[in-house]
């Protein structure tokens, strides 16, 4: 089939931006402009036109190649409905920076079923300290990304006794609502070694457009390379992200000062 050069119509060029757009979500991973055009049958000037319109509109975005894949507009609507592949999509080059600039295991959390369930991750570089989280359910109150959820109220333990998995797994409610105080008055949580010996996790809260909490977004990494001096540079980091990534999802800080 030969591109179409013909100049469209308003009501031409509306549909030809659905197909786009069509095409883009119902792919599983990024497309490029090149392979847009060819499936189409519109030329490569119309298609990037075209392209450049949705993503001035929030209804795609490229990745670090150039590819495209669904927009944070999605992400803003499923934050509203619970489309945990919508949050995860436009949450993806948030956590792939966080990973750039820590060298460490990053991970997004939601609250499913009275546990965390991560919902995304980047890889470290390293052997030690990584592991494939995503999917995968684990408690609210020995871990970073459940703490920041419980401060929050974006999360509820679950009734009976709070199972300990490590000799510094946090057992006794008075003494987890003591830190989950301390979790909201300074932005970040932390768990050490209380999920797992040798394992060290900040986290930071995501907020939705209504300025809720719906989320959290973790740093992971061993000890060895994860001691105290650390963990606040990477609660720093991660607090940065996080509110980034509340930014895109339609969140408005407020200013200090304001009101």
């Amino acid at each position: 089939m030969s591109p179409v050069t013909t100049a469209p119509t308003g009501t031409q060029a509306v549909d030809r931006a659905a197909r786009l757009l069509t095409a883009i979500v119902e792919r599983t991973g990024p497309v490029s402009s090149g392979e847009l055009a060819a499936a189409s049958g519109l030329a490569k000037s119309t298609t990037s036109r075209l392209l450049l319109a949705l993503e001035r509109n929030g209804l795609v975005e490229r990745d670090d190649a150039g590819a495209y894949r669904p927009g944070e507009l999605f992400a803003r609507y499923g934050s509203r409905t619970g489309g945990l592949a919508d949050l995860a999509i436009v949450a993806r080059p948030h956590l792939e920076r966080l990973g750039e600039r820590t060298g460490e295991t990053v991970n997004l959390g939601v609250e499913q079923s009275g546990a965390v369930q991560q919902v995304a991750q980047v890889d470290s570089p390293f052997v030690l300290g990584a592991a494939n989280w995503v999917g995968r359910l684990v408690p609210l109150h020995c871990t970073a990304l459940g703490k920041v959820l419980l401060a929050h109220e974006a999360a509820r333990l679950p009734p009976g006794r709070l199972e300990r998995l490590t000799a510094r797994t946090i057992t006794s409610r008075s003494v987890l609502a003591a830190e989950l105080a301390e979790v909201r008055r300074r932005g970040w949580a932390v768990t050490d070694e209380e999920l797992e010996a040798g394992l060290v996790a900040v986290a930071a809260p995501v907020a939705s457009e209504s300025g809720s909490v719906i989320a959290a977004l973790s740093v992971t990494g061993p000890t060895a390379r994860v001691g105290p001096a650390r963990v606040r540079e990477l609660a720093g980091l991660c607090m940065e992200e996080a509110l980034a990534l509340s930014v895109a999802l339609g969140h408005r800080p407020r200013k200090e000062g304001a009101a």
